[in-house]
């Protein structure tokens, strides 16, 4: 198989969805000012604006994932293709979801288009801001970042990646950063919140880190309305 064939067919089953810099801010419970002066990674970045939108406020942000592989105009269509999946999915299934963010489909529509074209526009003007790497195996120093960001992916996706997975990917986000990774949500793609986390929390902090479950002002999925923050100091 050539490398492009063999890029394309790994790209098909990668899901190219992003969020908003707004919604990263209510997800992880953000702050503009505490976020100055840090060097912050998010990972998996995906199609999300935070680092684009960020950047343009003055913060140091990094973002990282498998996609970034591929090439950009590539991304730009399977990123449409996919959102319009989701919105198509969210369109049938809108009753599950809590819309006080949105508002409607439409306005959820409005985030993700808005996410796609500020990352993609951000990739081509600073490619350097974008590496691509796969968790649980990063390109970076020890204690590299101030703080790591990881959104939708770690324990949503409990019944493909096993716990070995996860616990493996938790220690690489936690040695590239030298103070604190915050991870969103909790809770596995049925809502519930994610079976080994109370058995990973227990580990960690046999470890000596700070462990704590906080409540975010961000709810879309039911039950998805909490991030775990791990601090080493």
């Amino acid at each position: 198989m050539s490398r492009v064939q063999k890029r394309k067919n790994e790209l098909e089953r990668i899901i190219f969805v992003g969020r908003t810099y707004e919604e990263y801010m209510q997800m992880f419970d953000l702050g503009l000012q505490e976020l100055t002066g840090k060097n912050i990674l998010d990972c998996p970045a995906g199609a999300c604006s935070f680092t684009a939108i960020g950047s343009g406020k003055g913060l140091n942000i990094t973002a990282c994932d498998i996609a970034y592989d591929h090439p950009i105009d590539d991304l730009e269509h399977k990123g449409l293709q996919d959102t319009e999946h989701a919105i198509e999915t969210m369109e049938r299934a809108k009753d599950i979801f809590i819309w006080d963010f949105y508002e409607n489909v439409q306005g959820l529509r409005g985030h993700r288009d808005q996410a796609l074209r500020d990352c993609l526009k951000d990739m081509r003007e600073r490619p350097d801001r974008y590496v691509a790497a796969t968790i649980p195996e990063l390109p970076f120093r020890d204690g590299q970042f101030d703080l790591v960001l990881s959104a939708h992916f770690l324990f949503m996706y409990g019944d493909r990646l096993d716990y070995g997975f996860h616990r493996d990917a938790l220690r690489e986000l936690l040695r590239v950063t030298t103070d604190e990774l915050r991870i969103f949500p909790l809770v596995d793609l049925s809502g519930s919140r994610y079976e080994y986390l109370d058995q990973i929390i227990a580990e960690l902090q046999t470890e000596g880190l700070q462990i704590e479950e906080r409540r975010v002002p961000y709810e879309f999925f039911r039950n998805a309305n909490s991030m775990l923050c791990i601090r080493k100091s």
